[in-house]
């Protein structure tokens, strides 16, 4: 047996990509795409099929308005690629821009679970990926509500967690290197710190551990890997998002691994029964200077690229 095979026997193993022919390869359960992974598709030149489709689709409208229908356009239709090749879901993300927005997060949503729909695609196999701002959490707790499945992404600090499984939300996908890289820096090593002591990691069993304990059941799904050792000392959490250069090791390296996290194991208790305010969001948020930092610089860095995105079709619009 090889360690992907083991731990698709314990964990839902999702790949973290925007290129099906990779996901093909490694037979995930689930997709997740964002606007770097999606970015670097629309560059690929095997692809151009999908993105000339897509953009048809808006070729009655003009200038701006086109254009933001067809990065929605865009977004769902990989989005349509990947749910050929996945028996699951796919994760379709919000624009960033609007990660402090709730009411236009919701609109943006309803949006894109509406073109999946003209697809013949239902929602059940859908995930709205939307930053875990309080805005964006409250704008999921609004899509729950009305069966939409969300995906809160760029989480840090259990405080993010905690008041996404109070709002309902389906899943949750924090993010472990990105966690990492921060204490690396700060606190001035070379190379990462071994996995009982890597920051990001610990991070993940925390929410895990919080979850099992008082009976939540949004999914877990550990994101953002440096590598292999970060996944496999998270070996059983409910899922594990993972980019097709980790999963080419996993699958190239042969045994067996140990089930890390085991919600079995762990004795329920009652959950709290006040829910964390926004004015304890923030201030915990405020109080965790890793987490404060990584949010603002993955919204800014999706930004960037969706903008990037945006100008690579606007050219492809105007035929240059």
């Amino acid at each position: 047996m090889n360690e992907l095979a083991s731990l698709k026997s314990m964990t839902k193993v999702v790949a973290d990509t925007g290129d099906f022919a990779q996901i093909k390869r490694y037979q995930p359960i689930d997709a997740t795409t964002n606007p770097s992974l999606l970015l670097k598709a629309v560059l690929m030149s095997e692809y151009d099929f999908v993105v000339k489709e897509a953009l048809s689709k808006s070729a009655h409208l003009q200038g701006a308005a086109r254009l933001s229908e067809a990065m929605i356009d865009i977004a769902v239709a990989f989005g349509l690629e990947i749910l050929k090749v996945v028996p699951g879901k796919v994760s379709t993300e919000v624009d960033a821009r609007l990660s402090f927005d709730t009411d236009a997060t919701v609109k943006f949503a309803r949006k894109v679970i509406e073109k999946y729909k003209e697809a013949g695609i239902d929602r059940s196999r859908v995930l709205i990926k939307i930053a875990s701002t309080w805005e964006g959490i409250k704008a999921a707790e609004i899509l729950e509500k009305e069966g939409v499945l969300c995906n809160l992404t760029l989480m840090f600090d259990i405080a993010q967690a905690i008041a996404c499984a109070e709002a309902g939300v389906f899943l949750i996908s924090p993010f472990v290197g990105r966690i990492t890289d921060w204490y690396k820096k700060s606190d001035g090593l070379s190379d990462f710190p071994a996995v009982e002591k890597d920051q990001g990691v610990l991070s993940v069993k925390a929410i895990y551990e919080y979850y099992k304990t008082y009976g939540y059941k949004t999914v877990v799904m550990g994101a953002s890997f440096r590598h292999v050792g970060q996944i496999t000392a998270l070996a059983g959490c409910d899922a594990l998002t993972i980019a097709p250069d980790l999963l080419k090791v996993l699958e190239t390296t042969t045994g067996e691994l140990e089930q890390v996290l085991d919600g079995d194991k762990i004795k329920p208790q009652t959950a709290p029964t006040s829910k964390m305010t926004e004015t304890e969001f923030r201030w915990q948020m405020n109080q965790s200077p890793m987490a404060t930092e990584k949010l603002a610089e993955g919204i800014r860095k999706f930004a960037e690229d969706t903008e990037k995105l945006e100008a690579l079709l606007e050219d492809k619009i105007s035929g240059n």
